[in-house]
């Protein structure tokens, strides 16, 4: 079974689990380096990035999430996840995990009394999918190889780059999973492409 773990050090974790669960995958809440032992993907939710970057640092994550990546372990981060992600951040000199050509502005939508629900259309997921938006972030460049997903209100709220995956939004508090499937289509490719490469180097032995 595809193992997903789930960023547990602060923010949306248990509705992360839910959708991974509803998708068929095991679902792991990851709050130390040696739980990312197994896992064949992980996801940074929601919640206050410069909170979570603090725990970060306090439990010495962060090189072993780049490591973590490097490996081609897919990662997919949702609205503060997003901007753990990104190797820029408008305003900041300080970014995080850096991994994928983003830039991104915090709270771009406003503070959390101006949190909003709207219909948006995700590439290769949906046509028309309800999305949450809580204290968003949204993408302000993406680089060459960064595919964008959606928009809303001429800004970019999702995107992919490779394994990695990002989102203004918070697609775990709804009850429509197809955005999180996406995410486990993604793993499960990856496994193959590691499948297909151990093979490849068994057989040149």
């Amino acid at each position: 079974m595809t193992t997903i773990g789930i960023l547990g050090l602060q923010g949306a974790v248990r509705e992360h689990v839910q959708a991974v669960e509803q998708c068929g995958a095991q679902a792991v809440v990851v709050k130390s380096v040696e739980q990312l032992t197994g896992l064949d993907g992980l996801i940074l939710p929601g919640g206050e990035s410069t909170a979570m970057r603090r725990l970060l640092d306090k439990y010495e994550m962060i090189e072993p999430l780049k490591e973590f990546a490097a490996k081609g372990k897919p990662l997919f981060g949702t609205c503060a996840g997003l901007i753990l992600l990104a190797k820029e951040i408008d305003g900041s000199d300080q970014v995080h995990l850096g991994l994928m050509d983003i830039a991104v502005e915090r709270n771009s939508f406003g503070r959390q009394r101006d949190s909003f629900e709207a219909e948006i259309a995700i590439a290769g997921v949906a046509d028309s999918m309800n999305a949450v938006f809580i204290r968003a972030p949204h993408i302000t460049e993406a680089g060459e190889n960064v595919e964008i997903l959606a928009k809303y209100d001429g800004r970019i709220v999702a995107a992919r780059e490779g394994y990695l995956l990002g989102c203004s939004f918070h697609p775990e508090l709804t009850d429509d999973y197809r955005f999180t499937q996406y995410f486990l289509d993604m793993v499960n490719a990856a496994k193959e492409d590691f499948s297909q490469e151990k093979v490849a180097i068994d057989t040149s032995l």
